[in-house]
């Protein structure tokens, strides 16, 4: 691993130390799952990714996305940041407006609009499953989290898999004090990366605060989370509530953990979730272990 280049980026923000911190190993050419694994433990951050060269000519790049614990198929702001450091560094032309990433998910297409630290980036998320949540899981939920339900909790996998839940307002979103032991013991045994809530009304520029809590990964609270909101947006389009918040919409993540994070979505008619935002680099150099 020494000699690689690494980067350290703050997604979906404009501002150093306000997104959700991203570890990125440029370089990772040769690097075998259990060295990207124990790499992604000691980071510690909740998501570390390694940028590869294709392995099909219809994609532009390679990325393979761990957490403390495990490789995901799929994340948003590692997509959305690696893409974002695959264009600062030159791995495809910077001056790309259209991308192809290749993932464990599959191939997903990346809009690019601006330049340098001005870009913003917008990915497509995989195509959703979405299926309720029995009555035990229910209940579960609802004593971890104290709160009641705008509508039925369903499981959402675009890769992870979301336990994903509407509260009634915004105000309950930010208020919530889970039980965490309980979250992690549900999410080992439903599988799932984690449970993301959402609620309506906030800023005048957002129309929705999230938060997402993934005790089982060592995450208690991820600052803001891309894959978490193409859920939400999957699980608005299933249930008919996505007139409440309209196809394109901003929504904000991230202040109890004192990050400011603002995640743009889109759901199309079809059902396709694309989600995107800002970067910022925070740290770039080589690695010397």
């Amino acid at each position: 691993m020494p000699g690689r280049r690494y980067i350290e980026i703050d997604v979906f923000t404009d501002r150093p130390l306000y997104g959700n911190p991203l570890a990125v190993v440029v370089d990772a050419d040769g690097l075998d799952t259990a060295s990207m694994q124990r790499f992604a433990a000691w980071t510690n951050f909740s998501e570390t990714t390694f940028l590869l060269p294709p392995s099909t000519p219809e994609a532009d790049y390679r990325v393979r996305i761990f957490t403390p614990r495990q490789e995901l198929p799929f994340a948003g702001h590692p997509s959305v940041g690696s893409a974002f450091v695959a264009l600062h560094c030159g791995r495809v032309d910077p001056g790309r407006t259209a991308l192809v990433q290749e993932c464990a998910a599959g191939l997903l297409p990346v809009e690019v609009s601006g330049e340098g630290p001005s870009r913003t980036i917008r990915i497509q998320a995989p195509s959703a499953r979405i299926t309720p949540l029995d009555a035990a899981g229910i209940a579960v939920l609802r004593g971890a989290l104290g709160c009641p339900f705008e509508s039925d909790p369903r499981a959402v996998c675009n890769g992870p898999t979301w336990l994903t839940c509407e509260l009634p307002d915004a105000a309950q979103v930010r208020a919530l004090a889970p039980d965490m032991p309980a979250i992690a013991a549900l999410c080992l045994e439903r599988d799932a990366v984690g449970v993301c809530v959402f609620g309506r009304g906030m800023d005048a520029d957002t129309r929705m605060a999230v938060r997402a809590f993934c005790p089982a990964d060592g995450i208690p609270e991820d600052p803001v989370t891309g894959s978490a909101h193409a859920a939400i947006g999957a699980y608005l389009h299933a249930s008919g509530g996505i007139g409440d918040y309209g196809r394109r919409y901003t929504a904000s993540q991230g202040r109890e953990v004192g990050r400011d994070g603002r995640v743009a979505v889109a759901v199309d008619a079809d059902g396709t979730v694309r989600i995107g935002g800002s970067c910022v680099i925070v740290a770039d150099g080589m690695l010397t272990v």
